[in-house]
């Protein structure tokens, strides 16, 4: 690609008769109203070599100093060819947005007067924090390396496309106001990174909600001196809070304290942790984990809660932090409660909760640097999902912390529903020994998947590790009337289909249900095969993930046939499911079966394979590598379509 320079261009003597004059109240109106929208436009625009820190600051200067400074009237950009309507105010200042952004980009030159903008800002300044947009995903990341490789015009023009949604016409027009002298150049180098939009309206983009952190990681003790000369006072203030510590320090592994008030030093106070009474569950209205007690045989450690509240707070460079997805990381807003505080195989580990998340924090027994943070939402949980919270994983083994109201705890192989459960000893709530965490192999071959089972009283229920923090409960049965897996009919229901429960590790998993909608009669006359979907519901409410999975008579385990993502199908908001497979006979013939759940009046596939069917299962010929469109009727005349 070859970049484009801009080209300064005078700014017009006054305005033509056919073009909008602006005042400068108007202009202002438009600052203030558009002004994260202008912000977010000069941080992409800005080029890259600023960093993420200098971009934000020159994108809050450039666009407060887009402001005309005359108390007169000035003529925005001639109107655009298209004839929408277009703020006169707001196209004034984003020209000027645009126009300061782009010099910015430009090289300093030995002979050339610099340009404001290619100056660092004088407004606004910030001293001891670096400020910086939150981190998006992997997307956001790749698209912000491609607009790096841009010239600051080819910059210009995507940003325009994507965040203005303006045609490439009015892109021309704008540029070449603002001073590009090739524009169409710039509007052909844009087209070469991918036209991802909507990442543009991401927080890794927003320079107008921000992260701070401190400019130095050395703490400093103040001292102060004071001396008298010629009749003056003059006093000198430093500051000097030490230099850097080895092992662990009052803080731990905790970064340096930048913020100081009343309610974040409460929230810091081991002293003022919430502890719950160990009876308190058994009169409280509710049962969750905000009644669990404080247990473990540290619980009284004030150095080790302090290390792990401050560490929550300011988590530094060493400590490896985790979160699933949704689930903020920030310090607690007041003092969070302690569920526990112990040694748990090599490392000591505090658990806190604040009402929103658990927060499970872990530093090595032998005093050696590192340590570790992990955070899982738990709003709205009942006493079905705060059953157990994990303490911690050594050589694919994980040991739980119990609630209080558990009274016996066991291990079983989901894949294997008639084996005996293996007991686990409760030890103030610690089972042990540790049981095996599910593993499944690279190649894909599942042969067995450990569940953790729970009894409370005459309840009974099964809880499974996904990787996380807190384990993901387990039912069966139709949406909105999904029951706990308790018995042997349950279990093996679920057991063909245990394995699935890897597609949905690490993505902040509630709860998995498992519901036979449909069983179809197979064509050869080989028996029948059932219909399963398996729904994940996550803690954030968003991500579900569901999966259609077909099982024919003998086969050890279910196949996925279709698969989606954050739709409501197999839900208790809407429980009804359609799906279909490409299916091969032992005689060599090829079907495609159908089947939607009993409330489904008819079903028609369309495309490769085509064919209608009355009632809620389909069969009909098809061959191999055919694709078909699925479609079902429901009997209050609703439509459904297959999941793919």
């Amino acid at each position: 690609m070859q970049s484009q320079d801009v080209a300064p261009r005078p700014a017009p003597s006054s305005a033509s008769p056919a073009d909008p004059v602006v005042d400068v109240e108007q202009a202002e109106a438009a600052l203030v109203e558009h002004y994260p929208r202008l912000v977010r436009l000069a941080y992409l625009m800005l080029p890259p070599g600023l960093g993420r820190g200098g971009r934000v600051l020159s994108a809050h200067s450039l666009t407060q100093r887009a402001l005309p400074r005359n108390r007169t009237t000035t003529p925005a950009i001639p109107a655009q060819p298209t004839g929408r309507d277009v703020d006169p105010g707001y196209a004034l200042v984003r020209l000027r947005v645009v126009r300061a952004a782009l010099e910015a980009g430009r090289p300093l030159k030995r002979r050339a007067w610099p340009k404001r903008a290619q100056l660092p800002p004088l407004l606004p300044q910030v001293r001891g924090l670096k400020l910086f947009p939150r981190s998006g995903g992997a997307d956001e990341l790749a698209l912000d390396q491609c607009l790096s490789a841009l010239s600051a015009p080819g910059r210009a023009a995507y940003v325009l496309r994507g965040l203005e949604t303006l045609p490439d016409d009015d892109v021309r027009q704008l540029l070449e106001t603002a001073g590009v002298s090739d524009a169409e150049a710039a509007l052909r180098e844009a087209d070469g990174v991918p036209a991802q939009y909507a990442l543009l309206a991401s927080p890794e983009f927003d320079p107008c909600s921000l992260q701070a952190r401190p400019t130095d990681l050395m703490r400093r003790r103040q001292h102060t001196r004071a001396a008298l000369a010629a009749g003056a006072a003059l006093v000198v203030c430093g500051a000097l809070l030490g230099v850097p510590g080895g092992g662990w320090g009052p803080d731990g592994a905790a970064a340096p304290s930048y913020a100081q008030n009343p309610a974040a030093e409460a929230a810091l106070d081991p002293a003022e942790l919430t502890r719950v009474a160990p009876a308190a569950w058994t009169t409280s209205a509710r049962t969750d984990f905000s009644v669990w007690p404080a247990r473990g045989d540290l619980t009284g450690d004030e150095k080790l809660l302090r290390r792990a509240l401050a560490v929550w707070a300011r988590p530094g460079g060493s400590v490896a932090v985790s979160a699933t997805p949704g689930t903020p990381t920030g310090g607690p807003s007041g003092p969070p409660q302690l569920l526990y505080a112990g040694t748990v195989d090599n490392a000591r580990v505090v658990i806190l909760h604040d009402g929103l998340r658990l927060a499970r924090y872990a530093e090595p027994q032998d005093g050696t640097a590192g340590a570790a943070l992990d955070f899982a939402r738990t709003d709205g949980a009942g006493r079905s999902e705060a059953g157990a919270v994990v303490l911690g994983r050594a050589d694919g083994n994980v040991r739980y912390l119990t609630a209080p109201w558990v009274t016996k705890a066991a291990v079983r192989d989901l894949a294997e529903p008639g084996s005996a459960a293996r007991a686990l000893t409760l030890s103030d709530g610690v089972t042990s020994p540790p049981l095996a965490s599910p593993v499944q192999q690279q190649s894909g071959a599942c042969a067995s998947w450990n569940v953790l089972e729970l009894t409370d009283g005459s309840d009974t229920r099964l809880a499974t590790d996904l990787g996380e923090l807190v384990p993901a409960r387990l039912t069966t049965g139709r949406p909105g009337s999904a029951k706990d897996v308790s018995g042997a009919e349950a279990r093996a229901d679920w057991a063909p289909y245990a394995c699935s429960l890897g597609a949905v590790r690490g993505q902040g998993v509630r709860s998995v249900n498992a519901w036979r909608f449909a069983t179809q009669p197979l064509p050869d006359s080989s028996g029948s095969a059932a219909w399963v979907c398996t729904r994940a519901e996550t803690w954030r409410g968003g991500g579900a993930r569901v999966l259609a999975q077909f099982r024919t008579p003998g086969g050890a385990q279910g196949a996925v046939a279709a698969k989606a993502q954050d739709v409501p199908a197999c839900g208790e908001r809407d429980p009804h499911v359609l799906a279909g497979v490409l299916w091969k006979s032992e005689g060599g013939h090829w079907y495609l079966l159908a089947a939607g759940d009993r409330d489904t009046r008819s079903v028609e596939a369309t495309g490769g394979i085509s064919g209608s069917a009355d009632g809620n299962l389909l069969t009909a010929k098809g061959e191999q590598g055919a694709q078909a469109e699925l479609k079902g009727t429901l009997r209050n005349g609703r439509s459904i379509s297959g999941l793919r």
